[in-house]
């Protein structure tokens, strides 16, 4: 499965999306456009990354431009796969 498709699927379940999940494209904004994003669904999703894909996050590697949009997000996942 593509890491987009993995991400989207991640995005899902822990914001409880259910049929937008479907929706989400790697332009889709994150930060203060879902109203489900808050702190701790932003930590939720670390966590959840990290076990999914099998990575560790540092928390010094974490900031707002990571989660500005889908595409963002799987970038950095894409780059965690690579180290």
């Amino acid at each position: 499965m593509a890491t987009l498709d993995q991400v989207r699927s991640l995005l899902g379940d822990v914001l409880q999306l259910g049929e937008r999940k479907a929706d989400l494209e790697l332009s889709t904004p994150l930060l203060g456009s879902l109203p489900e994003l808050d702190s701790m669904a932003v930590a939720t999703v670390i966590a959840g990354v990290e076990e999914r894909f099998g990575i560790f996050i540092e928390d010094d590697e974490i900031d707002a431009e990571v989660f500005r949009t889908v595409g963002t997000l799987t970038d950095f996942v894409d780059q965690k796969l690579a180290e």
